[in-house]
């Protein structure tokens, strides 16, 4: 049956995957028939289940047999990670080279498949060459892609796309990114008509609910239907929660629990090859790297944190690949699935907030399909040793909480207006039809619709508060919006749903080396 799956696909494709994988695995066998129909389909699957090749693999196939043309951009990926989209070029770039050299050798025809990352990290005369030179897989984030849409030539090379892969979608359904996301899609079908959603998921509860965010409404009316695939496998876990040895006569003493826990760490590190170690903020994680070094003598962990320069993150992660680290003390900011090789072990310090955060940050261990994922919590105080109980026995049990979904964001309902209209002129109606065509703001009324319309055009502008000036006009004759002179470098300056920290970037001294933010 396994082999089966691959029967469709271009001989030396399936050569290829044989001899590089043990066998397809069940999501796999599950959602390719159904990519190749055109389905729109979530797939979720644990971590390690070759989700993402999944997608990508019916997309290299589609091109190798001409069902997917070359010389434009045919498929988008979308990841909420920057680092992770770097991540999925490199691992992209290295099956298509092995891929031309089996054509090459075979005295076949290769399709020149080439890939682009679009992100805020892009130099400008890269991004000036992918709209001269399309890729035929652009990958990029949730705010770029608006910003492309934005952009009249961007535009113009998005409007070939056909298939969309929305990756780790999991990670942006409660928060504004999501509704970024979701609106940015309807955007794009304006201009490259209905495109194949693809969505990748870790363990998400309830699917059908994550299935109907992800699909939204049609042009034609209708919500589309997007189908469901997920695995009966369930992954392996070897879980364990564990106080350092004399906690309790510490807290009887009113001493510190640090030593112990960072002797109990140091354990960890010298037991393993790898070890990913989780802490619950940027201090503890500088603290806890701190303390594992100075114990050791030597350098046995890096951190690993949002307020790291991506440089210095980047070479974390590659030393901890090829072996040259013990560990890697980290926040959030490694829980998606940044390729940083094989873990040994997670230790999570303190519970994560939500079950299916936890299962996220554990299934870094043991990613590869079959493998057991191994990992630890360590309790910090009397509270979280009840939040690690109750956390520790859903995740035993795979019981997830419901997703939380944000709906109706008004503050990106105003940024979307200025965007789209910062493009070309709108009819007001149409604006409100492409809005509630997604998911979030499928039950936004016309009256509140109205109401930052009319903020946005300057009912508002003789209040004291400056940031209500009008951005754009609205022509009552004709009923259409367009932007105003300054509005589209507000957008710029300002887009997006990440809010600017405020923070001071730190260099070193002598190189002038950015380390990172304070």
């Amino acid at each position: 049956m396994s082999q089966d799956a691959l029967s469709d696909f271009h001989p030396l494709l399936r050569d290829w995957f044989s001899d590089s994988f043990e066998s397809p695995t069940e999501v796999q066998i599950a959602s390719w028939p159904r990519i190749r129909n055109g389905e729109h389909l979530l797939i979720t699957a644990p971590t390690g289940s070759g989700k993402t090749l999944t997608a990508f693999f019916a997309a290299i196939d589609a091109f190798t047999k001409d069902e997917l043309p070359l010389g434009q951009t045919s498929v988008l990926y979308v990841s909420p990670l920057k680092a992770l989209n770097n991540d999925i070029q490199r691992n992209l770039q290295g099956p298509i080279a092995e891929l031309r050299r089996r054509f090459d050798d075979a005295g076949e025809s290769w399709a020149d498949i080439r890939t682009a990352v679009r992100s805020g990290d892009t130099p400008q005369s890269e991004r000036q060459r992918m709209i001269r030179n399309r890729p035929e897989i652009l990958i990029t984030t949730p705010e770029s892609l608006s910003l492309l849409l934005t952009s009249v030539r961007a535009t113009q090379m998005l409007a070939t796309v056909q298939t969309v892969i929305l990756d780790e979608i999991h990670a942006v359904l409660d928060s504004r990114r999501g509704a970024h996301l979701m609106v940015s899609l309807e955007r794009l079908v304006e201009v490259a008509g209905e495109v194949q959603r693809i969505a990748l998921s870790a363990t998400v509860n309830p699917l059908d609910k994550v299935a109907h965010y992800v699909g939204g409404v049609s042009l034609d009316g209708p919500p589309r239907k997007v189908g469901i695939v997920e695995t009966s496998i369930k992954k392996q876990i070897d879980l364990e929660v564990r106080f350092p040895p004399p906690v309790r006569d510490l807290a009887e003493a009113g001493e510190s629990i640090w030593p112990a826990l960072i002797e109990e760490l140091d354990t960890h590190l010298q037991n393993n090859q790898s070890t990913l170690i989780f802490s619950d903020s940027r201090r503890q994680c500088e603290r806890t790297t701190y303390l594992l070094n100075e114990r050791a003598d030597e350098i046995v962990a890096y951190a690993h944190h949002g307020s790291l320069s991506r440089e210095i993150r980047t070479e974390v992660e590659n030393r901890l690949k090829n072996g040259e680290l013990k560990g890697i003390v980290a926040t959030s900011s490694l829980e998606l699935g940044i390729d940083i090789g094989e873990l040994d072990e997670v230790i999570l310090m303190k519970s994560p907030d939500s079950v299916a955060a936890a299962m996220q940050r554990i299934g870094r261990a043991g990613h590869k399909v079959g493998d057991v994922s191994r990992a630890t919590f360590y309790p910090m105080f009397a509270r979280d040793f009840l939040d690690v109980a109750v956390i520790a026995k859903a995740v035993a049990e795979a019981d997830i909480e419901p997703v939380s979904i944000l709906e109706e964001p008004l503050d990106l309902l105003a940024q979307t207006l200025v965007s789209m209209v910062a493009v070309e002129d709108w009819h007001v109606d149409d604006v409100y039809d492409v809005l509630t065509r997604a998911s979030p703001y499928r039950n936004l009324s016309r009256r509140l619709f109205d109401l930052v319309v009319e903020m946005l055009t300057g009912k508002y502008e003789r209040s004291r508060i400056r940031d209500l000036r009008p951005r754009i006009a609205f022509d009552e004759t004709t009923q259409t919006l367009s932007i105003r002179k300054g509005a589209l470098m507000a957008l710029y300056a300002n887009g997006g749903t990440i809010p600017d920290r405020g923070y001071y970037k730190m260099k070193h001294a002598e190189t002038n080396t950015v380390i990172g933010e304070l």
